[in-house]
């Protein structure tokens, strides 16, 4: 007789009546009760992710140094659960630069015996510091990653080590990473601590409050407790004003549809790459792993003592347990002290629209999402540093059809260092809120999404793959090059670590 877990069981109906509950399911897997230590939603306080200062400041570059560690942390109310951490802290420290400057930051791996790779999500770095995945830092290793800085967006640092970056960062290394300009900071948005980073997660435990990475046989980790920035459904105390959110999805395989309680919708001003041109009032929108959207919140309509959720409609393909429908609590409590920064503009910036004879000049590449032999492949392919899988020239415009031909899956794809647009999706319009440069799209159970993109700043090779982490573990991922003669990806190797090592100047 086959053995079940405690997750098989759940997630087929059985109690421990012995009867059988069959699950509703409504596109999503329902499944009863849930696996982790109960934490009851709403009652414990939101918490801003901690803000990491340059070690030093040298002409047009700012120093920063990051150890990636095991420590223990209270997530679960009593319990310690051992993370995997950038300085200690899950999610990582957030980092703030301003577009124009360079950032170096040191990334000291003593996990002890895990190997990593750091990637800055949404930058345009060479390829020997854009965290190319066989580029791994043993353990007692340390790497200098160099970053230009040169677009004004909300990005994001997590693990990227060929075959580990679930567990890796599953396991919490994740951090935000935001880029502002002038340009930006000259517009009335709010800001200050009205510019809120959210980084959502869900994270299954067992029951003695240790991280369980269960990845269901490689359809990737769905865990039962919502987190946003490190803590379980917190609730955030807000003034009676407009406040702008910077969410990342920084899931390792679910998906999310948000909106609010009461209906009220909340305005799109910002995609994964920066500002959107104008922006877009909506009542919910879908977000997938690495995603990132800015809205604003206007609670200036609110009376004191208003309780608002933010909610999940969970889309296709995400296992929902009792509270996965909830992500935060905003709780209304006092008028505004500051009304400055408190509108949102009705054009934000330029952004570039492809004319209709770039896109028909453009070389058009398909690319098939799909699932054969047990592995997830692209095209057929699976992960090979060895294989170049495109060649567009330095500057050349491209069109990419991204096609998932699964129905019982979505994959969100991350194409590294360019920014794209959305043509079509399933041959329509894209959605209003998905229309700006974007580095994750959402392909979801048999659609069909082409965009468009123009090969810049870079020659060299770089990755594709989904974001769904163990999809890409188990080789949804392919190489690509523009153009010929650019920097090794493993070109800038690192080094052993001795803490007398200066910074580098």
């Amino acid at each position: 007789m086959p053995s079940f877990s405690r997750r098989d069981l759940l997630k087929y109906g059985t109690i421990a009546t012995g009867s059988l509950i069959l699950p509703a399911v409504y596109g999503s897997r329902a499944i009863a009760g849930s696996i982790s230590p109960r934490v009851r939603p709403f009652t414990l306080p939101f918490r801003v992710t901690p803000v990491l200062a340059p070690k030093k400041r040298s002409g047009n570059r700012d120093y920063y140094e990051i150890t990636m560690r095991k420590t223990r942390v209270e997530i679960l109310p009593g319990y310690q659960t051992e993370v995997w951490a950038y300085n200690g802290l899950v999610p990582g420290p957030t980092i703030y630069q301003t577009a124009g400057r360079e950032s170096i930051i040191r990334f000291i791996n003593q996990l002890g015996n895990i190997d990593t790779s750091v990637h800055l999500h949404g930058m345009a770095a060479l390829p020997q510091y854009d965290g190319y995945a066989n580029d791994v830092s043993r353990p007692g290793y340390y790497k200098d990653y160099y970053y230009p800085n040169n677009r004004a967006a909300s990005l994001w640092y997590h693990d990227h080590a060929v075959h580990h970056t679930a567990r890796n960062t599953f396991m919490g290394l994740a951090g935000i990473y935001i880029v502002q300009n002038q340009t930006e900071l000259n517009l009335p948005l709010p800001k200050g601590k009205y510019d809120v980073p959210l980084c959502l997660q869900d994270k299954l435990f067992f029951s003695n409050g240790q991280l369980n990475y269960d990845n269901q046989g490689t359809k990737g980790v769905n865990g039962d407790v919502i987190l946003v920035n490190g803590v379980p459904w917190p609730v955030m105390q807000v003034e009676r004003r407009k406040y702008r959110f910077r969410l990342l999805n920084g899931s390792a395989a679910r998906s999310y549809r948000i909106f609010l309680s009461n209906g009220d919708p909340m305005t799109i001003i910002g995609t994964d790459a920066g500002l959107v041109q104008t922006p877009v009032e909506v009542r919910n929108f879908r977000i997938g792993m690495a995603e990132r959207y800015e809205f604003v919140i206007d609670f200036a309509k609110y009376p004191i003592g208003t309780q608002i959720v933010l909610r999940n409609n969970n889309p296709s393909n995400n296992d929902e347990f009792d509270n996965t429908h909830l992500i935060m609590r905003f709780d209304v409590t006092a008028n505004a002290t500051d009304t400055s920064n408190n509108t949102i503009p009705s054009y934000l910036r330029e952004v570039r629209v492809f004319t209709p004879q770039e896109i028909r000049n453009a070389r058009v590449r398909e690319w098939r999402f799909e699932r054969n032999n047990g592995l997830w492949r692209i095209n057929g392919r699976s992960w090979n540093p060895n294989r170049v899988e495109a060649n567009p020239g330095l500057g050349d415009i491209e069109v990419w059809r991204l096609y998932n031909n699964g129905g019982g899956w979505f994959h969100p794809v991350h194409v590294h260092l360019v920014d794209l647009q959305v043509l079509s999706r399933n041959g329509q319009a894209p959605f209003a809120y998905e229309r700006g440069w974007k580095d994750v799209f959402y392909v979801g159970e048999n659609e069909d999404v082409r965009v468009i993109t123009q090969f810049l700043p870079h020659r060299g090779k770089y990755m594709m793959h989904c974001h769904n982490v163990d999809h890409e573990d188990f080789d949804m991922m392919i190489q690509w090059e523009v153009g010929q003669g650019g920097p090794n990806p493993l070109g800038a190797p690192p080094q052993p670590w001795n803490p007398s090592i200066p910074t580098p100047i």
